[in-house]
């Protein structure tokens, strides 16, 4: 399965900005195979993340905002999630992947 980031690339934050960077770096670094999905252009897309957040992930108020992370069809984290799991090194088994340790032995 392809990891997909949901992204917004005319986003006026900064913030959210750096985090979709950062998410979309980590992935690259680890050699983690991925997909950013931009919901600036695609509608159908928006709605689809919309509505494939679980209801206990989704703010109290308006929309949930980029980086949104799922593995496939099953949702994984937002950003602060994700960050965690980078801090406690935990990335592979919470993206639902196996860690490619064997894959960086070789040349």
């Amino acid at each position: 399965m392809v990891v997909r980031v949901f992204i917004a690339s005319s986003s006026g934050s900064v913030a959210i900005k750096k985090q979709q960077q950062d998410v979309v770096r980590l992935l690259e670094a680890n050699k983690i195979e991925s997909e950013e999905v931009d919901l600036t252009m695609s509608e159908e897309q928006r709605q689809w993340m919309y509505k494939n957040i679980p209801p206990e992930k989704k703010p109290a108020q308006g929309n949930p905002l980029p980086p949104q992370i799922f593995n496939g069809d099953r949702y994984c984290a937002d950003y602060d999630s994700f960050f965690a799991s980078k801090e406690s090194n935990t990335v592979f088994s919470f993206l639902g992947l196996k860690s490619q340790l064997a894959s960086k032995a070789e040349p």
